[in-house]
């Protein structure tokens, strides 16, 4: 057989070549991916992790920070001293559930039909075409996760990638039950959600003069200490009758608070542990004012005026106090702007506040809206509101009925005292003033931060009263809400 070495040696070099070319394409794109891949992931673990913790209904009266002497808060008092504290921040709606689904929608809830409570029969729920703040994270490359109180629907719209189980009651089980996520490798969105200081069971339903016992249990809860407050020492503000069953009830709150601090602490503890704290930006707020009449359910300033900390280690930001005027319909835009995510602002009702952290009186945050509309399905008094820096205008559009009140309040002893002993006065306010409104309430927060004296009606305050009538209807136009409609009936 004839071999023709030059053929076969030119063969076998023109193999050589191809394999040697084949060889070199496939470490060029080994070596680009992984470089690709490490730009990537270093883009992605250059975002910060984002934690939102949520009290429920935790007013602005039970902080340490915010200058009650009497409860203990040292957790939290930590996180006010170590970053910025809102002095003006405020929910849209005084209820759990419309004010969850604002927090995470970043719009009110008259535009997204969660109207009042989305559990048992109230069966309010967010439509299914609207997005949420776990969603557009999760897309970005966030891990997402919530622990406790839900209270939002549907799940679809409000999804997180895991769930997390634990008493919600007790915060420092819950802290414990996160570390899987404060140790995650991708960034994180952590929900932390406590049950506390929200009322409980009745303590003694066939007693109506027992305290309610806001959570606390005379074993108290594993791993937590209890910190109890006398009747006598507690501070009971200037809305409240200062009652014997009132002072009790605002001792059982106290410690229910107490109790949330200790799991803040525990949680910022295991943060630091995980080697995350530098990089993690935490925001504490409520979802409502305390669970007592006068606060929750009402848009008065109890109600919907609420603590707002946040500590952003990323900037050299300490003991900072904020005057701008925020809201929960802001959060949303803001966290996707911490977590330096592209959104399309014209998607949010809200408009991000992470630019003026720094800032003590910023110029353009002068104003701010509510909107109310169901707490339980059975308590339905729709109520809008405008307040900028001085004036506050309430617009009740069922103003012909009485007020309804939510039911854990009107079996609370704190008011049950009042109405069966026939007392004319619930606070600083007469009763029937406070169970039969005028259809407009216009207030000076700055002379009058109490809401007693209305100056709807008064001549001198006409140029004022018409001018935020006017961007109240305005407000409900761009929002998107049903019940702007009234206008028509009532035009200005």
């Amino acid at each position: 057989m004839y071999y023709d070495f030059k053929k076969e040696s030119f063969k076998m070099m023109k193999e050589n070549k191809i394999k040697n070319t084949i060889f070199l394409i496939l470490i060029s794109l080994f070596i680009f991916g992984c470089s690709s891949s490490t730009k990537g992931d270093k883009k992605i673990n250059n975002k910060p992790n984002i934690i939102l913790f949520v009290t429920d209904d935790h007013g602005l009266d039970a902080l340490g920070a915010y200058g009650n002497k009497v409860i203990k808060t040292p957790n939290l008092d930590k996180l006010a001293s170590e970053g910025i504290t809102f002095s003006n921040a405020y929910c849209t709606s005084a209820s759990c559930t419309a004010s969850r689904s604002v927090i995470l929608s970043g719009k009110f809830g008259h535009a997204t039909g969660s109207y009042g409570h989305s559990h048992s029969y109230h069966h309010f729920s967010t439509y299914s075409n609207e997005t949420s703040l776990p969603i557009i994270m999760e897309k970005y490359g966030y891990q997402t996760a919530r622990i406790g109180k839900y209270h939002i629907a549907p799940e679809k719209v409000y999804h997180f990638n895991t769930i997390l189980e634990a008493d919600p009651r007790n915060t420092i089980e819950m802290a414990e039950k996160s570390k899987p996520i404060l140790n995650s490798e991708k960034p994180f969105f952590l929900y932390f959600c406590t049950d506390d200081p929200h009322r409980g069971k009745s303590t003694n339903p066939k007693k109506w003069n027992a305290p309610n016992s806001f959570g606390n249990k005379k074993e108290g809860y594993k791993g937590t200490k209890q910190i109890t407050y006398k009747p006598n020492e507690v501070l009971v503000p200037s809305f409240l009758s200062d009652t014997k069953e009132t002072r009790e009830e605002i001792a059982e709150y106290y410690q229910s608070v107490s109790r949330v601090d200790q799991g803040f602490g525990k949680l910022m503890k295991l943060l630091k542990e995980s080697g995350k704290a530098e990089n993690t930006i935490v925001i504490y707020i409520s979802d409502n004012g305390m669970a007592f009449p006068g606060a929750k359910t009402t848009v008065y300033e109890p109600g919907i005026k609420l603590p707002c900390i946040i500590k952003d280690p990323t900037r050299d930001l300490k003991g900072i106090t904020n005057k701008a005027l925020i809201s929960w319909v802001d959060l949303t835009p803001t966290i996707l702007d911490m977590a330096k995510i592209d959104y399309n602002k014209a998607k949010f009702h809200g408009e991000s506040f992470n630019s003026i952290l720094e800032k003590t009186n910023p110029k353009g945050w002068d104003e701010i809206y509510a909107s109310h509309t169901f707490h339980e399905v059975t308590m339905y008094y729709p109520m809008r509101v405008v307040r900028n820096k001085n004036y506050k205008l309430i617009w009740n559009i069922s103003w012909r009925q009485e007020y309804p009140f939510a039911s854990d309040l009107l079996e609370s002893s704190s008011w049950q005292s009042i109405q069966r002993n026939n007392l004319t006065n619930f606070g600083n306010k007469k009763i029937n003033n406070f169970l039969f409104r005028p259809q407009f309430e216009l207030y000076d927060l700055k002379k009058d931060p109490n809401e007693l004296n209305n100056l709807a009606s008064e001549k001198e305050f006409e140029t004022v009263f018409i001018s935020l009538k006017s961007k109240l209807k305005e407000f409900q136009i761009n929002t998107n809400d049903p019940w702007k409609i009234i206008w028509d009936k009532n035009p200005l």
